[in-house]
């Protein structure tokens, strides 16, 4: 019998629920967003005439003394600063991930991945803080920095000391092992932008949790089918979504919608962490 390679140990690992490493995670507050108007969201008229906040969620995963974050939120640059009463989508940050890392003894050079869902502002805005970090983003989104025009919501200064070359990046294409162990599995969820990823972590206690990127915005998006009309495409969104819920079903994980203020209570409350 031919002994397991880790790529094949990682999918063992991985069907059956196992996991020999000690998890942790923590869910971060990177901003929010007001939404003057929430049609935006939608092609489909869902929201007309309404506004919302989008809360703006980072996470911190401890895999035994090893640290990566998932997204980086709303860049600091934003630090205090009020929303613009004026502006169709204004965001605000209160407090930035560095100051967040230390109330529970870490500092940035402790974190030695950033992965990131996608390339809009609002996920990668604060990556800089961690340039000593390897960035793992989907590969088509990566190619999007050095695009000309620019899509929408993507800033190549955001993401400069990777751009430049001097700091590691690892581009991703299809699903990725993060740690070889099946224990945090980037999940490829293309249609918001072409290379959108989202995040499974099978904690030990609470178990799997699904970190959704942007596949939705809203948790009731999944029902709706309301998808935005900025959207790189809408026929890969939709079977984003499918795909999320299906793994959902099958694993009777937890789905966390980044952006929806309303699923911020499923993960414990900062400095606490799920396990």
């Amino acid at each position: 019998m031919k002994s397991l390679t880790m790529s094949t140990l990682a999918l063992v690992l991985t069907a059956s629920g196992a996991s020999a490493a000690d998890l942790e995670l923590w869910r971060l507050d990177c901003g929010q967003i007001e939404v003057k108007n929430l049609a935006l969201f939608s092609d489909t008229y869902n929201y007309a005439g309404q506004q919302r906040t989008l809360t703006d969620s980072c996470y911190l995963i401890r895999h035994d003394k090893e640290y990566m974050l998932w997204d980086t939120g709303l860049p600091k640059a934003l630090l205090g600063a009020k929303p613009d009463p004026k502006a169709v989508l204004a965001p605000s940050l209160s407090k930035d991930i560095p100051t967040q890392l230390a109330e529970i003894g870490l500092k940035a050079g402790d974190i030695a991945t950033v992965g990131i869902s996608h390339n809009h502002f609002d996920h990668v805005g604060q990556a800089a803080s961690f340039a000593q970090a390897t960035l793992m983003i989907g590969a088509a989104d990566f190619a999007q920095f050095k695009a000309k025009p620019l899509p929408f919501g993507v800033d190549p200064g955001l993401v400069e000391p990777w751009l430049a070359g001097s700091s590691k990046v690892d581009l991703v294409t299809g699903d990725r092992d993060v740690f070889g162990d099946g224990t945090v599995t980037i999940l490829s969820t293309p249609g918001h932008t072409p290379g959108e990823t989202s995040l499974l972590v099978r904690l030990n206690k609470a178990g799997p949790v699904l970190l959704s990127g942007d596949v939705v915005h809203f948790e009731e998006q999944f029902a709706n089918r309301g998808v935005p009309p900025f959207n790189f495409d809408r026929s890969e969104t939709l079977a984003s979504m499918d795909r999320l819920t299906g793994i959902a079903k099958q694993l009777h994980a937890k789905v966390i919608v980044q952006h929806d203020a309303a699923d911020i209570s499923l993960l414990p409350a900062f400095p606490k962490s799920a396990d």
